[in-house]
């Protein structure tokens, strides 16, 4: 029952989605990195809710950093940060103690702690544990951007709807810093969000595929066999609630290629060498060949859904049916960036420690 990831640099989680306070301790961070509040606060917008197509729980996600760091620096003893519940409604939840809502980890939470989980908003498996997972990722990224590393996340799909792919990173990582609905194409943005609309309306759901690129990373950062690159993103992107799929580069279309067609070519450019394309993701043997590092991850609709559904009593050991009140997003996607960022920047940044 670990709560806790990383290697050099390690994060705990804690919380429950309708408790007062949720949370993460970051130990491992060298002294003297930025810590810079309105940044923290800008990376907590990006996740928030967003009008009429997001959940209507808004949480202002007041944060404290109550350890760790001085004069706006970190000491590098254990950084800790607390985000306050201003909106919880636990009430919500009570009558699905005992039924469980299909596509949540009600059921499973229920066996894995023995009927003792709090059961309230899925608890401490709830997507609100997002905020403070953002919150040190803002940190994280800032270090990285010190060493010239930048990370940029967009909805590559979303409701059978997509975006343009990435161009030129460096315009389009600007872009997507302070875009509220991280696309590039704006057409297709709103294409989107009439969609995600549509589905609410008829009580339902939608999901999509986010694509990271991450750029200014050096050659030779990973490990072969356990320690790749891959491996450990994938470790922490399987983390965040809804992910089911990553691939890396082509991903899946690399099955449909020749090897002539899927291998990058290397040619020498201003004294360092380069590959001519980036089938691979900018990868090769776990280990990054200096190509920026692309990924995709495939989020599912968000299960809580207005529809009727079947499942079970767990008292009366029973079949029954729910109907899910409260409030949820009827797609988690595009708050889900934020997230995908900060994680990316949590890995990195442990990767580069161990170099």
């Amino acid at each position: 029952m670990n709560n806790t990831f990383g290697t050099y640099i390690t994060l705990t989680l804690f919380g429950e989605s309708h408790g007062p306070e949720i949370g993460c301790v970051v130990d491992g961070l060298e002294p003297g990195l930025r810590v810079d509040e309105t940044y923290i606060a800008h990376r907590l917008s990006l996740r928030r809710p967003q009008s009429h197509f997001s959940t209507a729980r808004v949480e202002p996600d007041p944060f404290r950093v109550v350890s760790g760091v001085w004069q706006g620096r970190t000491t590098g003893t254990p950084l800790c940060i607390l985000i306050s519940n201003t909106d919880a409604r636990p009430g919500d939840y009570m009558n699905l103690a005992n039924t469980p809502r299909p596509g949540h980890a009600d059921y499973t939470g229920f066996v894995k702690y023995r009927g003792f989980a709090d059961p309230r908003g899925g608890g401490h498996f709830s997507g609100r544990l997002t905020a403070p997972l953002v919150a040190a990722g803002a940190i994280f990224q800032a270090a990285l951007r010190e060493r010239g590393i930048t990370i940029c996340t967009h909805i590559s799909r979303c409701a059978g709807i997509a975006d343009r792919p990435f161009g030129n990173l460096a315009e389009d990582s600007d872009f997507l810093e302070n875009a509220a609905f991280p696309v590039l194409d704006q057409d297709s943005g709103e294409r989107m969000k009439a969609a995600i609309l549509a589905v609410a309306q008829a009580g339902d759901s939608a999901g999509g595929v986010l694509e990271t690129a991450v750029f200014g990373l050096p050659a030779g950062l990973g490990a072969p066999w356990f320690d790749t690159v891959e491996g450990v993103l994938s470790h922490v992107l399987f983390s965040i609630p809804a992910v089911k799929g990553v691939e890396f580069g082509d991903g899946f279309a690399l099955a449909e290629l020749r090897g002539s067609q899927a291998n990058d070519a290397f040619r020498m450019e201003a004294g360092r060498v380069v590959a001519e394309t980036n089938h691979n993701g900018g990868v090769n043997g776990g280990i990054t060949n200096g190509m920026p590092l692309i990924f995709r991850t495939v989020v599912k609709p968000t299960p809580s859904i207005a529809a009727p559904q079947r499942t079970v009593n767990l008292s009366t050991k029973s079949n029954a049916e729910i109907t899910i009140e409260g409030r949820h997003d009827p797609c988690i996607v595009p708050r889900a960036r934020a997230v995908q960022d900060a994680v990316t920047a949590f890995v990195l940044l442990d990767l580069l420690k161990g170099i």
